[in-house]
Protein backbone atom coordinates (compact mmCIF):
# COMPACT_ATOMS: atom_id res chain seq x y z
CA UNK A 1 0.00 0.00 0.00
CA UNK A 2 1.36 3.33 -0.97
CA UNK A 3 2.24 5.23 2.00
CA UNK A 4 0.00 8.57 3.15
CA UNK A 5 1.31 11.48 1.80
CA UNK A 6 -0.53 14.41 3.41
CA UNK A 7 -0.47 18.07 2.06
CA UNK A 8 1.54 19.44 5.41
CA UNK A 9 3.77 16.13 4.86
CA UNK A 10 4.53 18.00 1.35
CA UNK A 11 4.63 20.97 2.32
CA UNK A 12 7.24 20.54 5.42
CA UNK A 13 9.32 18.59 3.61
CA UNK A 14 9.87 21.31 0.64
CA UNK A 15 10.78 23.79 2.92
CA UNK A 16 13.46 21.76 4.25
CA UNK A 17 14.46 22.02 0.40
CA UNK A 18 13.93 25.19 -0.08
CA UNK A 19 11.09 25.49 -2.19
CA UNK A 20 7.72 27.35 -1.43
CA UNK A 21 4.83 24.94 -1.92
CA UNK A 22 2.01 26.44 -4.09
CA UNK A 23 -1.72 25.93 -3.67
CA UNK A 24 -3.94 25.63 -5.87
CA UNK A 25 -6.55 28.68 -6.43
CA UNK A 26 -10.12 27.93 -7.35
CA UNK A 27 -11.48 27.25 -10.69
CA UNK A 28 -13.21 29.73 -12.61
CA UNK A 29 -16.60 29.34 -14.22
CA UNK A 30 -17.06 29.34 -18.05
CA UNK A 31 -18.83 27.00 -20.78
CA UNK A 32 -18.61 23.37 -21.27
CA UNK A 33 -15.48 23.06 -24.10
CA UNK A 34 -12.54 21.31 -24.45
CA UNK A 35 -10.26 23.99 -23.73
CA UNK A 36 -9.97 27.27 -21.97
CA UNK A 37 -10.03 30.24 -24.38
CA UNK A 38 -6.50 31.66 -24.66
CA UNK A 39 -3.85 33.65 -22.03
CA UNK A 40 -5.81 34.63 -18.99
CA UNK A 41 -2.95 37.59 -17.46
CA UNK A 42 -0.65 36.44 -14.54
CA UNK A 43 1.17 33.49 -13.80
CA UNK A 44 3.78 31.30 -15.54
CA UNK A 45 3.24 29.36 -18.74
CA UNK A 46 3.43 25.77 -18.98
CA UNK A 47 6.62 26.23 -20.75
CA UNK A 48 8.53 28.17 -18.15
CA UNK A 49 7.97 25.36 -15.72
CA UNK A 50 9.21 22.60 -18.21
CA UNK A 51 12.38 24.71 -18.39
CA UNK A 52 12.94 24.56 -14.82
CA UNK A 53 11.43 21.01 -14.88
CA UNK A 54 14.19 20.11 -17.60
CA UNK A 55 17.59 20.65 -15.03
CA UNK A 56 15.87 18.92 -11.79
CA UNK A 57 17.97 17.29 -9.55
CA UNK A 58 15.48 17.46 -6.46
CA UNK A 59 15.77 13.49 -6.26
CA UNK A 60 17.79 10.39 -6.75
CA UNK A 61 15.51 9.93 -9.41
CA UNK A 62 17.43 12.37 -11.47
CA UNK A 63 20.42 10.00 -11.75
CA UNK A 64 18.16 7.60 -13.96
CA UNK A 65 16.18 9.03 -15.95
CA UNK A 66 16.95 9.59 -20.11
CA UNK A 67 14.72 12.45 -20.15
CA UNK A 68 12.27 14.26 -17.53
CA UNK A 69 8.58 13.63 -18.59
CA UNK A 70 7.27 16.99 -18.42
CA UNK A 71 3.61 16.03 -19.92
CA UNK A 72 1.80 16.29 -22.75
CA UNK A 73 -1.18 18.01 -23.90
CA UNK A 74 -3.49 21.06 -24.66
CA UNK A 75 -2.23 24.28 -22.48
CA UNK A 76 -5.70 25.41 -21.64
CA UNK A 77 -7.45 21.84 -21.14
CA UNK A 78 -10.32 21.24 -19.76
CA UNK A 79 -9.86 18.00 -18.51
CA UNK A 80 -6.66 16.91 -16.69
CA UNK A 81 -5.25 13.19 -16.40
CA UNK A 82 -2.60 12.73 -13.73
CA UNK A 83 -0.73 9.29 -13.63
CA UNK A 84 1.95 7.99 -11.03
CA UNK A 85 5.23 8.31 -13.49
CA UNK A 86 6.62 7.38 -16.75
CA UNK A 87 8.05 3.66 -17.20
CA UNK A 88 10.69 2.50 -19.60
CA UNK A 89 8.97 3.33 -23.03
CA UNK A 90 7.78 7.04 -21.56
CA UNK A 91 11.36 7.46 -20.64
CA UNK A 92 12.57 6.75 -24.13
CA UNK A 93 10.19 8.85 -25.69
CA UNK A 94 9.84 11.75 -22.90
CA UNK A 95 6.01 11.25 -23.66
CA UNK A 96 3.09 10.34 -20.72
CA UNK A 97 1.07 7.35 -21.55
CA UNK A 98 2.40 5.71 -24.46
CA UNK A 99 2.58 1.86 -25.72
CA UNK A 100 -0.04 -0.36 -24.57
CA UNK A 101 -1.11 1.88 -21.26
CA UNK A 102 -1.29 5.31 -23.67
CA UNK A 103 -3.50 3.78 -26.72
CA UNK A 104 -5.80 2.09 -24.07
CA UNK A 105 -6.29 6.00 -23.14
CA UNK A 106 -6.39 7.12 -26.33
CA UNK A 107 -9.28 5.11 -26.46
CA UNK A 108 -11.35 6.10 -23.59
CA UNK A 109 -10.60 9.76 -23.92
CA UNK A 110 -11.95 9.35 -27.80
CA UNK A 111 -15.17 7.60 -26.51
CA UNK A 112 -16.17 10.45 -24.76
CA UNK A 113 -15.26 12.85 -28.14
CA UNK A 114 -12.18 14.39 -27.32
CA UNK A 115 -8.51 13.28 -28.78
CA UNK A 116 -4.95 13.58 -26.87
CA UNK A 117 -4.50 17.36 -27.87
CA UNK A 118 -8.12 18.04 -26.56
CA UNK A 119 -6.68 17.00 -23.27
CA UNK A 120 -3.73 17.29 -20.94
CA UNK A 121 -1.82 14.41 -19.82
CA UNK A 122 0.90 15.00 -16.83
CA UNK A 123 2.28 12.62 -13.65
CA UNK A 124 2.79 12.76 -9.78
CA UNK A 125 6.84 12.19 -10.41
CA UNK A 126 8.55 13.27 -13.98
CA UNK A 127 11.34 10.96 -14.08
CA UNK A 128 11.21 6.63 -14.30
CA UNK A 129 11.40 5.03 -10.85
CA UNK A 130 13.77 2.19 -11.28
CA UNK A 131 12.15 -0.97 -12.28
CA UNK A 132 9.12 0.94 -12.81
CA UNK A 133 8.07 0.36 -9.18
CA UNK A 134 5.39 3.08 -7.88
CA UNK A 135 7.17 6.60 -6.36
CA UNK A 136 8.52 7.15 -3.07
CA UNK A 137 6.51 9.70 -0.84
CA UNK A 138 10.06 11.75 -0.55
CA UNK A 139 10.29 11.75 -4.73
CA UNK A 140 6.65 12.24 -4.97
CA UNK A 141 6.86 15.50 -2.23
CA UNK A 142 9.86 16.70 -4.36
CA UNK A 143 8.22 16.24 -7.84
CA UNK A 144 4.58 17.58 -6.64
CA UNK A 145 5.12 21.34 -7.03
CA UNK A 146 5.92 20.98 -10.92
CA UNK A 147 2.18 19.48 -11.04
CA UNK A 148 0.66 21.88 -8.99
CA UNK A 149 2.01 24.50 -11.06
CA UNK A 150 1.09 22.86 -14.14
CA UNK A 151 -2.24 22.45 -12.33
CA UNK A 152 -2.08 26.37 -12.09
CA UNK A 153 -1.02 27.06 -15.32
CA UNK A 154 -3.93 25.02 -17.09
CA UNK A 155 -6.66 25.53 -14.70
CA UNK A 156 -8.57 22.64 -15.73
CA UNK A 157 -11.83 22.14 -15.38
CA UNK A 158 -12.20 18.59 -14.24
CA UNK A 159 -9.00 16.37 -12.88
CA UNK A 160 -9.21 12.69 -13.09
CA UNK A 161 -6.57 10.11 -11.52
CA UNK A 162 -5.29 6.90 -12.83
CA UNK A 163 -4.87 4.64 -10.30
CA UNK A 164 -4.07 4.64 -6.56
CA UNK A 165 -0.84 6.65 -6.69
CA UNK A 166 -2.18 9.52 -8.50
CA UNK A 167 -5.15 9.50 -5.96
CA UNK A 168 -3.40 8.98 -3.07
CA UNK A 169 -0.50 11.16 -3.90
CA UNK A 170 -2.44 14.21 -5.17
CA UNK A 171 -4.72 14.19 -2.61
CA UNK A 172 -3.02 13.47 0.44
CA UNK A 173 -4.89 10.39 1.48
CA UNK A 174 -4.48 6.38 0.90
CA UNK A 175 -7.71 5.16 -0.58
CA UNK A 176 -8.28 1.86 -2.02
CA UNK A 177 -8.67 2.79 -5.58
CA UNK A 178 -11.47 0.11 -5.96
CA UNK A 179 -13.83 1.68 -3.55
CA UNK A 180 -12.91 5.46 -4.39
CA UNK A 181 -13.29 4.79 -8.15
CA UNK A 182 -16.18 6.82 -9.88
CA UNK A 183 -16.57 9.05 -6.69
CA UNK A 184 -16.14 12.80 -7.03
CA UNK A 185 -13.27 14.51 -5.09
CA UNK A 186 -12.07 17.53 -4.92
CA UNK A 187 -9.04 19.50 -5.40
CA UNK A 188 -8.84 23.51 -3.84
CA UNK A 189 -12.17 23.65 -5.57
CA UNK A 190 -11.27 21.75 -9.31
CA UNK A 191 -13.03 18.20 -8.75
CA UNK A 192 -11.08 15.44 -9.48
CA UNK A 193 -12.63 12.05 -10.42
CA UNK A 194 -10.53 8.49 -9.65
CA UNK A 195 -10.64 6.07 -11.93
CA UNK A 196 -8.08 3.13 -12.59
CA UNK A 197 -4.94 2.87 -14.21
CA UNK A 198 -5.31 2.02 -18.10
CA UNK A 199 -2.21 -0.79 -17.34
CA UNK A 200 -4.41 -2.43 -14.89
CA UNK A 201 -6.96 -2.82 -17.35
CA UNK A 202 -5.14 -4.42 -19.46
CA UNK A 203 -4.27 -7.09 -16.96
CA UNK A 204 -8.26 -6.86 -15.82
CA UNK A 205 -10.00 -6.59 -18.56
CA UNK A 206 -13.54 -7.37 -16.55
CA UNK A 207 -13.58 -4.15 -14.97
CA UNK A 208 -13.09 -1.78 -18.14
CA UNK A 209 -17.36 -1.29 -18.39
CA UNK A 210 -15.96 0.34 -14.50
CA UNK A 211 -13.62 2.60 -16.52
CA UNK A 212 -15.98 3.66 -19.44
CA UNK A 213 -18.61 4.54 -16.27
CA UNK A 214 -16.31 6.90 -14.94
CA UNK A 215 -15.43 8.53 -18.29
CA UNK A 216 -19.17 9.31 -18.62
CA UNK A 217 -18.97 10.97 -15.45
CA UNK A 218 -16.59 12.96 -17.15
CA UNK A 219 -18.28 14.12 -19.89
CA UNK A 220 -21.83 14.57 -17.81
CA UNK A 221 -19.12 17.74 -15.67
CA UNK A 222 -17.35 18.76 -18.66
CA UNK A 223 -21.03 19.53 -20.58
CA UNK A 224 -22.81 20.45 -17.07
CA UNK A 225 -20.10 22.81 -16.67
Amino acid sequence: MTKRLTRNMVASYLREIGIDYLPVPPRDGGKIRAAETPARGGGETLEEIREEALSCRRCPLCKGRRTVVFGVGNPRARLLFVGEGPGEEEDRQGEPFVGAAGRRLTQWIQRIGLSRGDVYIANIVKCRPPGNRAPLPEEAAACLPFLRRQIRAIRPAVICTLGAVALNFLLGNNDRITRARGQWRDLDGIPVLPTYHPAYILRNATREHEVLADFDLLAESLRSG
